[in-house]
């Protein structure tokens, strides 16, 4: 085998068009390669192989600093508001849920039982000031937004410095 056996440009046949690329040994190895890899990180995407009612058990969610407090969101698909539960100190907001689904199918001829648990866990740090006594949080249609207020003595602590070009 010469060095221009392993170069895919190099390649021709006898009517001089160029072999096909799966006939090149270092083109089968780059693919052989790529599919191994998205194989795996594919994989590492996706505990359990994907299996997880809740994906990576981390659920989507937005944080918003408004004039008045901190507004978070929160997806919780599937889940119900008996299956919630929010946590709330000086630091951090804190929300849990637990997925339980249970199936099952009896027709002539055969039974169908099936099982599906997740959890999910969300830790989110807050800022300095915020109100937890006067926090509220609504759980609708599968999405939990939680309001934090600030408070009014952190609200008069802001001040705003100008910007200037030398």
């Amino acid at each position: 085998m010469q060095i221009k056996d392993l170069l895919p440009w190099a390649q021709k046949d006898e009517s001089g068009e160029m072999k096909g690329v799966e006939q090149n040994p270092l083109s089968t190895l780059q693919r052989d390669m790529n599919r191994a890899l998205e194989a795996f990180w594919g994989q590492a995407n996706r505990p359990l192989g994907g299996l997880s009612p809740f994906g990576d058990g981390v659920p989507r969610s937005d944080v918003v600093e408004t004039d008045d407090g901190v507004e978070v969101t929160v997806e919780l698909p599937g889940l119900e508001q008996k299956d919630v539960e929010v946590t709330l100190t000086d630091e951090s907001l804190t929300i849990r849920g637990e997925k339980q689904i249970e199936r099952k199918e009896e027709k002539r001829g055969y039974f169908v039982s099936e099982r599906s648990y997740g959890s999910i866990f969300r830790t989110i740090p807050l800022p300095s000031g915020v109100d937890s006594d006067n926090a509220e949080a609504v759980f609708k249609n599968g999405v939990l937004t939680v309001r934090l207020p600030q408070r009014p003595e952190m609200k008069a602590k802001v001040k705003r410095i100008e910007v200037k070009t030398d």
